[in-house]
Parts: structure tokens; sequence; C-alpha cells
């Protein structure tokens, strides 16, 4: 009561406390709002990566596994692609690097499984040692064929090139699930195969939505 008869006798403090008032609101909306679009990563500020990815529907890949895949090192700037042409190119160049490494990390584990001489293994377990050998020395066939094509095909897509770059994307999302079935299942692979499979898929999907089907 004192406070509005305060008021009341005193007309221009008032309209001074309501501007007072106004002022703080609007400063607090700038302030939340800058945090919710800014450059910061607040949740406002949409990239070429959300766009691309959160169309990816079609190609059976949410935008969670498409952000996971492109931004898995955290060290990418898989957010700081300015378009639809970066995004691609980012996701062809990630299918061949994988590929790369899941071919290196295949032959040093055949090395590490010898080669076929151990004597003191029991003639069952020889001669599971020798079929995984075996099929994963098919298994790095396969990727000693993938490499050349896609490393072709991420020099295709960052030159704007899509369709020729979709085909080797999408016969590649076939190399690690072949992979598995000649070597005896996932388990008997480096996890490299396995990351090369999601990130063959993502890619294609990237590549593919350049296109359409």
């Amino acid at each position: 009561m004192a406070a509005a008869t305060a008021l009341s006798f005193c007309p221009a403090r008032a309209a001074a406390v309501v501007v007072l008032i106004v002022a703080v609101l609007l400063a607090a909306g700038s302030v939340h709002g800058g945090g919710g679009a800014g450059g910061g990563g607040g949740r406002g500020a949409r990239t070429a990566l959300d766009d691309v990815c959160s169309d990816l529907g079609g190609y059976y890949v949410t935008p969670e596994i498409c952000a996971s895949a492109l931004c898995g090192d955290p060290s990418s700037r898989c957010r700081a692609a300015r378009g639809a042409p970066e995004v691609a190119a980012l996701a062809a160049g990630l299918a061949a690097a994988n590929a790369t490494a899941t071919k290196a990390s295949i032959e040093a584990a055949l090395a590490l499984a010898g080669d076929g001489t151990e004597a003191s293994a029991s003639p069952p377990t020889a001669s599971r040692a020798d079929a995984r050998r075996k099929g994963m020395r098919s298994c790095l066939k396969l990727y000693a064929g993938a490499v050349p094509a896609l490393q072709w095909a991420a020099q295709s897509v960052a030159a704007g090139r899509y369709r020729g770059a979709r085909e080797v994307l999408q016969a590649a999302q076939y190399v690690a699930l072949g992979c598995e079935g000649m070597a005896g299942g996932e388990a008997a692979l480096p996890r490299e195969n396995d990351q090369f499979s999601l990130m063959a898929i993502v890619a294609h999907a990237v590549v593919a939505s350049m296109v359409g089907p």
C-alpha cells in the first residue's frame, strides 16, 4: 500500500519504474534469443548438416545416425559445412577414409592370426583358425577393390559429380556385410568393419539425396 501511495503521488517516478521493467524484460528476451540462435551451437542454430541429415528418412537414416557418423571425430568440422554439397563431400571423403582404415586393420589382424603352422593347436581349433584366415583374406580383397573406388567417388562428389559416386557408395554398403559372412561373423573382424558399414550407409544416403532416386 505504501509503495502504491508513493507512486500515485509521483507520476514521473512511476513512469520511470515501468520503463525500467520493460527494458529489463526486453534485455532478458534478447539474451535468451541470442543463446538459442547464435553461432555458439545453441538449440536454434541450424546448420547445413542438420538440413541434410533431417531429409534422409527415405534411406532409413535418422538425423541422429547421420550426425553421429559424420561428426564422430571430435575434431571434425562437420557443422562448418556451408551447404549440402560440402556435407556430401564430407560424407564421401569419410567413407573412403574409413575403408582405408578398415583395410589396414584387417591386414594387421591377419598378420596377428599367423600363417596356420601353429603346432600346439588341436585339429578342430586349427581348422577354425584356418577358415577364419581364409575369410579375412577374401575380405581383404573386397576392401582392396573398394578403397580406390571410394577414393574416386570422394573426388567426384567434391567436384559436384554425384551419379557415378552414388552407385559406388551403394555397392560399398555390402562390403562390410560380405566380410562378416566370409570371416564367420562380426566378432571375427576388427571393429572398423562395423564402423565402415554405418559410414557407407550414411554416405550413400547423403550423396543419393543430392540427385534423388
